[in-house]
């Protein structure tokens, strides 16, 4: 009797688990052949699924899981918690927008700790609070991320930054990614160039999501899409970058991973060389401009060159006080 419950258990996590992951759905004679039982015992689970609260829907004979009313059950231990606390304190810091998804979840990871560390997790979230609601973002996100889990293709109206144009174009989210930035990208097809695109999703500013379902390419990796990248500009990293440090820097250089490709040369001056390679080395400039004079661009030539007017930019903004001050 016991084993015979403990196979009927398993049997309903493990069906559930798969509606869950199907984007559109299952046959009950898949998950029959899945689960090694017949499809009137796949019926009766179904109906044992629903009864006890699991939302299932129902399509031309198809079953699956309707995601946005499912509260799925994850069991953490204390060291996993903490990971997904830091994690989600990391995003709420540099987000410039609330995101009440981000509130909701972590209210719901503080009921897994004890105090004091409960505290934290509520503080962050209140903190989190303070952020302007933008609901018109919110419902991008939902769409975006929606389309994304259902593969569907969407409609988007995207505003270019460099000419503020907005154009609609159908696009395929095959990915998501964040920034410290605070920004969230969607990478994917886009039917307007016909290649893989990155949208940031606060310039959308409206998105429809369309009937037609879309295939992610087999040859698409996301985590090999962006180790060429520098912050979100993902591809063949083909761009060779060589940064020469001085030596107060060489520690903080030395202390930390900048990116997959780097390779760290020391010099005869007690400096060092960063050599990486990437994607768009515009994603860098920020970065470069905060060493200030404990760097010097040796390539490529076009990012030497644009550093070097930055920073007689900079000096001549220094001198118009002094002027001033003169002419007084």
């Amino acid at each position: 009797m016991n084993n015979r419950l403990t196979s009927r258990t398993e049997r309903l996590a493990e069906i559930e688990r798969m509606l869950f992951r199907s984007a559109h759905g299952m046959r009950v004679m898949e998950i029959a052949e899945a689960c090694g039982v017949d499809r009137r015992t796949i019926y009766r689970d179904l109906d044992l699924l629903s009864t006890i609260g699991v939302p299932i829907w129902q399509d031309g004979g198809r079953y699956g899981i309707i995601r946005d009313q499912y509260l799925a059950t994850v069991r953490l231990n204390f060291n996993e918690a903490v990971a997904l606390f830091i994690a989600a304190r990391l995003l709420s810091r540099h987000a410039d927008q609330q995101n009440p998804h981000i509130i909701a979840a972590l209210t719901k990871l503080g009921m897994a700790f004890p105090e004091p560390l409960a505290s934290h997790v509520a503080f962050t979230a209140e903190s989190a609070r303070q952020h302007p609601v933008k609901h018109d973002f919110v419902q991008v996100l939902e769409t975006v991320t929606q389309a994304w889990a259902d593969r569907r293709k969407l409609r988007v109206w995207y505003s270019a930054h460099s000419s503020g144009e907005t154009r609609a174009r159908e696009f395929a989210p095959y990915f998501v990614e964040p920034t410290l930035q605070g920004g969230l990208y969607a990478i994917g097809h886009d039917d307007l160039s016909g290649e893989i695109r990155t949208l940031k999703l606060q310039r959308m500013q409206k998105v429809q999501m369309l009937d037609e379902l879309f295939d992610i390419p087999p040859d698409f990796d996301a985590n090999q899409y962006f180790s060429t990248a520098w912050g979100i500009m993902g591809g063949r990293g083909e761009v060779k970058v060589v940064l020469h440090f001085a030596e107060e820097a060489v520690p903080l250089i030395k202390e930390r991973h900048w990116h997959v490709s780097q390779h760290i040369e020391d010099l005869p001056d007690g400096g060092c060389r960063l050599t990486v390679w990437v994607t768009d080395w515009r994603e860098m400039r920020p970065w470069i401009r905060s060493w200030g004079s404990l760097v010097t661009v040796e390539e490529p030539q076009a990012l030497r060159e644009e550093i070097v007017s930055d920073a007689r930019k900079v000096a001549e903004a220094y001198r118009k006080p002094e002027r001033i001050s003169e002419a007084n």
